[in-house]
């Protein structure tokens, strides 16, 4: 079975977002700036968005391998969350990687302050969650991890 949301990784669509595959040179452009993004991704970013890229939970090792990338890789790269009304990139979501030798992948995303709460982050984990089961791959397992205190992550994960 194919990937479920069109050949070759193509948008997924769910209530409120579309998530597109970032491919190398949008994440580069967003780590050299938000205008530059905006221009290469075709769809302008949220305040907040390059945060995500540019923290100290980005390892060095990631961002090493993100400079030497040419080609899209949704199980590395992820996917920018689009918010379908307001045109605009609100978030990022994806995988720590391809299926391991477990068959598990681990999901991780992001929603910028200014669109969290509305249930954006529970429509971005489902649709991963969709894309891992149904890709073709081997993936048996779906996981992602958060601070075990209450939080708006974890009652994601509840959903």
């Amino acid at each position: 079975m194919g990937p479920p949301f069109g050949k070759n990784t193509t948008r997924m669509r769910t209530t409120n977002l579309q998530l597109t595959p970032h491919a190398p040179e949008h994440l580069r452009a967003l780590i050299a700036g938000p205008e530059r993004y905006g221009q290469i991704f075709g769809v302008p970013p949220a305040q907040g968005l390059r945060d995500f890229l540019v923290s100290d939970e980005i390892s060095p090792e990631f961002l090493a391998r993100l400079e030497e990338a040419t080609e899209a890789d949704p199980w590395t790269h992820g996917f920018a969350l689009v918010h379908a009304a307001d045109r605009i990139v609100i978030g990022m979501c994806g995988f720590k990687g391809p299926p391991d030798g477990d068959d598990m992948v681990e999901i991780a995303y992001g929603i910028v302050p200014a669109y969290r709460n509305r249930g954006l982050a529970t429509e971005a984990a489902r649709a991963l969650v969709r894309y891992a089961f149904a890709s073709g791959r081997d993936v048996r397992v779906v996981r992602a991890h958060t601070l075990p205190q209450p939080s708006a992550s974890t009652r994601v994960l509840t959903k």
